[in-house]
């Protein structure tokens, strides 16, 4: 059984002056097991914050239930839920040092000393601010006080963690050593996370798995390699990484294989769950790093229309049977970059091809 799950859980509303209203979260369904580590990723306004402020308790639902170990919570207040928030701004007290701010919800709960000093001690060698105790917020890093926000929720002891774009603030370099510490933390402690973002990168390198939502649904879930593999929309591919997608025909089905005509040439790809028939028409999903440049065999004729060097890789834009497609090659041996103009066969690592419905 779920430890927390959505059941048509639904958000309208009403748009600015009255006229009308927005549906901002529509018929959400959606299991949690304990201790998974799951992100909600999208676009700005398909909904994933109003998701994760519904489960917190910050709006209510239209609709819908919020099942939390076995009880819907609902209609009760974010006290009542055993959630703890981390927001994208960290909240944290100006005038409070990092220990009275860690310690402040446990006060407010009226812990004795003895144990808001054990669990506060704890939680700072947790997240590796023990000796900062008596600092003022204004004397941390950024990445300082992401940690002290991230304390204070997890000295609650909460059933369920969410956290709300709380890397955003952060400098690149920064951010991508507190998604390992995030990941570290979440790992030891085991807690279940339910995680905002609308940074694919940050999406894939935390999660169990990802909720990927557009206009307010859920348009796939899974773990990172599935989403990335076999997407269930141009959407999610597009969202998910880069992808070209190229228009396909299927010629034969055999063996638990396709083959398709694209490109004035041919390919092979696995037959999808959702079986196709000779004459069907397709969309090919082609990741930019699943074409191989000088293909010697089965070869499609390309010119490059652009190279850029990005030292651990190179970007091409190339023409091939008058489509321009985005090609990625990460050989670090190849020295040579081909320039604007030049002529080249490519193929394609077949296995990484997928096919989706022409809509």
């Amino acid at each position: 059984m779920s430890y927390l799950s959505l059941q048509n859980l639904t958000k309208v509303f009403q748009a600015r002056g009255g006229s009308g209203e927005v549906l901002a979260v529509d018929e959400a369904n959606l299991t949690i097991e304990q201790g998974e580590f799951l992100t909600l990723l999208g676009p700005s306004g398909c909904g994933k914050t109003t998701t994760l402020r519904l489960i917190a308790g910050f709006e209510f639902p239209t609709q819908g239930e919020i099942i939390l170990d076995g009880k819907d919570v609902a209609p009760l207040p974010p006290d009542k839920r055993e959630m703890a928030m981390v927001f994208q701004s960290y909240a944290i007290f100006p005038h409070l040092s990092v220990y009275e701010n860690i310690a402040y919800g446990l006060k407010i709960k009226k812990l004795s000393k003895q144990d808001i000093n054990k669990r506060v001690a704890e939680v700072l060698e947790l997240t590796e601010l023990s000796g900062l105790e008596n600092r003022a917020p204004n004397q941390l890093s950024g990445g300082q006080q992401q940690r002290v926000a991230l304390a204070r929720a997890l000295v609650m002891e909460p059933k369920v963690l969410l956290l709300d774009e709380p890397l955003s603030n952060l400098d690149a370099k920064l951010r991508e050593q507190m998604r390992i510490e995030l990941r570290r933390i979440q790992h030891q402690l085991g807690i279940t996370s339910v995680y905002v973002t609308h940074d694919q990168v940050e999406a894939m390198a935390l999660s169990d798995r990802i909720v990927v939502m557009n206009l307010g649904r859920i348009e796939q879930v899974g773990p990172p390699w599935e989403i990335y593999r076999h997407p269930a929309s141009e959407f999610v591919a597009n969202f998910i990484g880069r992808a070209n997608f190229v228009d396909a025909q299927v010629q034969a089905v055999a063996d638990g294989k396709m083959t398709l005509t694209t490109l004035d040439g041919q390919v092979s790809v696995a037959q999808p769950t959702e079986a196709r028939q000779p004459g069907d028409a397709v969309r090919l999903v082609v990741r930019p790093e699943t074409i191989m440049l000088n293909a010697e065999t089965g070869g499609f004729p390309a010119i490059v229309r652009r190279s850029t060097y990005l030292g651990s890789q190179v970007e091409y834009d190339l023409e091939v049977a008058g489509q321009l497609l985005i090609a990625v090659e990460s050989d670090v041996l190849r020295a040579e970059v081909y320039s604007e103009g030049h002529a080249l066969d490519i193929g394609f690592y077949e296995e990484s091809l997928y096919c989706l419905p022409k809509i």
